[in-house]
């Protein structure tokens, strides 16, 4: 029962293929309400079962069966994956799990699957330095010379940033999220599961009475204005110009009602001017080109 982030990228804009498993720290058994309706019962894990050796067994495992799949597939030979089961540090592979995150801190467990499901980069730490170079900002660099070192930043020209963003595309029609157990799609138990979420609740009237259990929120009633702002982190239904909130009266999808409303306001009717398709920018040539040129 978990849900796993697949990585394709590290901090300094390198490919690091890793993964982030949120995994939930017990098992459900189905069971039967009195009322007939199905139901789950939640056994949490042991505290004192998951120890460094329980890690260290599953690291184990993960190197034995990766290592296997690469063999099968011809991306290496029997004897190097013989050879990396005997390198230090167990031959690159690594499980860390010492992030726990509480049932009831709802706001820590929001940041850490915001943070799992971050994208490549992020723009903050991208800066243009002149007019051929760009500045990327590592947000982990390690302070040290030795080689393959996480740099402070990286001097990148636009041709070598578009290549290492390249690189970090994932294949089409992977999924980059996975979801095991009870929360896969087709889990039998999913709905019964995710409804044991709490919601949020409006306060009840003082007049209502105390006896009335809340109800869960379905994810379809979710106000769409709300989840754009948890995207893009700005409330769209907030005027930029008086910072009230603004109130939808009408969707209007006549062409011709639309059109006079934009003739009312101003604004253009025609759709913008699509730009034509261009080859890569060349500022490296360009750049050279006038280092060339006489004075």
């Amino acid at each position: 029962m978990a849900v796993a982030f697949i990585h394709r990228f590290g901090s300094s804009l390198n490919e690091h293929v890793h993964f982030h498993c949120c995994v939930i720290d017990g098992v459900f058994e189905p069971a039967v309400a009195p009322d007939d309706a199905p139901c789950v019962t939640f056994h949490a894990a042991l505290a004192h079962a998951l120890d460094a050796a329980a890690f260290a067994d599953v690291q184990a495992r993960v190197r034995t069966r990766v290592l296997r799949t690469f063999v099968k597939r011809g991306l290496i030979d029997k004897d190097d994956a013989t050879e990396m089961r005997a390198w230090a540090h167990d031959g690159g592979f690594s499980v860390d799990g010492s992030v726990r995150i509480e049932g009831t801190d709802r706001t820590g467990l929001e940041r850490l699957l915001r943070y799992c499901a971050r994208p490549s980069f992020a723009l903050e730490h991208l800066h243009q330095r002149d007019a051929g170079h760009v500045v990327y900002r590592n947000p982990k660099p390690v302070r040290t010379t030795a080689p393959g070192a996480r740099p402070a930043a990286l001097v990148l020209t636009p041709l070598e940033l578009i290549t290492k963003i390249a690189a970090l595309v994932p294949p089409p029609r992977a999924h980059r999220h996975r979801y095991y157990g009870v929360l896969a799609p087709n889990a039998s138990l999913r709905s019964v599961v995710t409804a044991l979420a709490p919601a949020a609740v409006p306060p009840a009237p003082a007049s209502a009475a105390s006896s009335e259990a809340p109800r869960h929120r379905a994810v379809a009633r979710y106000l769409w204005a709300r989840l754009l702002a948890r995207i893009y982190e700005a409330p769209p239904l907030i005027c930029p110009i008086c910072h009230s909130q603004m109130r939808i009266i009408a969707f209007i999808n006549d062409a011709g009602t639309v059109t006079k409303i934009l003739d009312q306001i101003g604004e253009s009717t025609q759709p913008p001017r699509i730009s034509p398709a261009r080859g890569p920018p060349l500022w490296e040539a360009a750049a050279q080109q006038a280092d060339n040129d006489p004075q």
